[in-house]
């Protein structure tokens, strides 16, 4: 039996940028050429993948750590190394990716097939060509290439449903959805027989929506108790709840504390208590569930939920029940997706930086500046805007206007120079 994984940790790193070369021009009757040192090559970009095909992160138990392919150097003749390759981390679709270091959501792969650069490369130094100047003609150095940190990131995987079938275990969710749905999940009359989250298409009157098969909470879940507190993350994006209890109470307890312990497991985890729900009162074919179905209307009703009784083994009462699921998802809001935060250079507690000026040129000085200025590769746009967002995030933008800057002012930041943006 397959493993189901959907929550791992793993290290990821950007290429290095390659270092700059020294190197002079070489030719016949030519005694003294000049530097002909070419740039090293930008480190390789760490890539997300939203994989239709993975169900899991179980391959991540197997491979922690990823890592893009650094920048060649540079070469003689103005040569400027190769780009690192980039390294593409394939995920399922509904996975989060946060900082560990921070907790923060810095990717959300809700879609399939969709891509997120996570971390980008390094630049590539320069070559001693572009240390020449009319009293430094040979210039006998170069840059190196920058070098990135490693991140660790924790890798959650949130499944995306419309609808989540929730309950205790063995009340007859895998049967439900396997009714509603072409799903074909395990069925068997013991407890956790769903170890993963089970998904299936539901079409009603000509729309689809996506059901899926939570496995069973139980009282204690949110605490870490049995399974629940493991899978109680795969009903968060859910718009709409359907609590299977079982009515016929054929497991020796009482449907209606069944009810109440799951609402209140619910309550504990996050904004569940408040998600849209329906009863599905299940089994309603077995002996003894007529009472119990009054007693448990009454409970749903008192928190605002309606109950539909159904026989999954019957096929009995799903046409009412998949009606009101669709009109209750019509009036919802649609499947949540979280606030990305991006992955930024941290300055560090007492760090700060400092505006002086030298002539006309506005000079932002600063420990943490440097290292702003080694994560940016400005030859790509979508790199300069993250670094524009980035001064203004910290404040550069605002304290260099209070200082007098204005649009196409001179801007010195380490060891770059840049007309001032508003």
């Amino acid at each position: 039996m397959s493993v189901f994984v959907d929550r791992v940790l793993i290290t990821a790193k950007a290429g290095n940028g390659g270092n700059g070369s020294v190197s002079f021009h070489r030719e016949k009757f030519v005694q003294n050429g000049g530097p002909d040192g070419g740039d090293g090559g930008v480190g390789g970009d760490v890539v997300l993948y939203a994989d239709p095909q993975m169900r899991t992160l179980l391959d991540f138990r197997y491979r922690l750590k990823y890592q893009a392919g650094n920048g060649e150097d540079g070469k003689s003749e103005r040569r400027i190394g190769r780009r690192g390759a980039d390294m593409v981390i394939g995920v399922p679709v509904g996975t989060v990716v946060k900082d560990n270091s921070n907790d923060s959501v810095v990717a959300d792969m809700y879609e399939p097939e969709m891509k997120k650069v996570l971390l980008r490369g390094g630049r590539g130094g320069w070559g001693n060509t572009h240390f020449a100047t009319p009293t430094r003609q040979a210039p006998n150095f170069a840059k190196p290439g920058v070098k990135t940190p490693a991140y660790e990131l924790r890798l959650e995987l949130k499944t995306i449903a419309d609808v989540g079938l929730v309950g205790y275990p063995n009340v007859g969710k895998s049967t439900i959805l396997s009714v509603v749905t072409t799903a074909k999940p395990k069925i068997a009359n013991y407890h956790f027989t769903t170890l993963r989250p089970n998904l299936g298409v539901v079409r009603v009157s000509g729309a689809d929506f996506v059901m899926a098969d939570i496995p069973g909470l139980i009282e204690g879940a949110s605490d870490g108790a049995g399974l629940g507190f493991e899978f109680l993350r795969h009903i968060e994006r859910t718009r709409l709840l359907l609590h299977v209890v079982d009515i016929s109470g054929s497991e020796g307890r009482d449907p209606v504390q069944d009810f109440e312990n799951i609402c209140a497991e619910l309550s504990r985890y996050g904004d569940l208590a408040q998600r849209r729900q329906l009863v599905v009162a299940n089994k309603t074919d077995i002996d003894q569930s007529d009472d119990n179905l009054e007693r448990l209307k009454k409970a749903a009703e008192a928190r605002g939920f309606s109950v539909y009784p159904v026989s999954a083994t019957a096929r009995i009462g799903f046409d009412e029940l998949m009606q009101a699921v669709l009109t209750e998802l019509r009036a919802l809001p649609p499947v949540t997706h979280y606030e990305e935060e991006e992955m930024l250079p941290q300055m560090m507690e007492g760090e700060g930086f400092e505006i002086t000026r030298d002539g006309a040129v506005y000079v932002v000085e600063g420990p943490s500046m440097q290292r702003l200025i080694d994560s940016v590769n400005f030859d790509d746009d979508e790199s300069m805007q993250w670094f524009h967002r980035t001064l203004r995030r910290w404040g550069i933008i605002d304290a260099l206007r209070e200082k007098g800057a204005k649009e196409d002012s001179t801007v010195r930041v380490g060891d770059m120079e840049f007309d001032f943006v508003e």
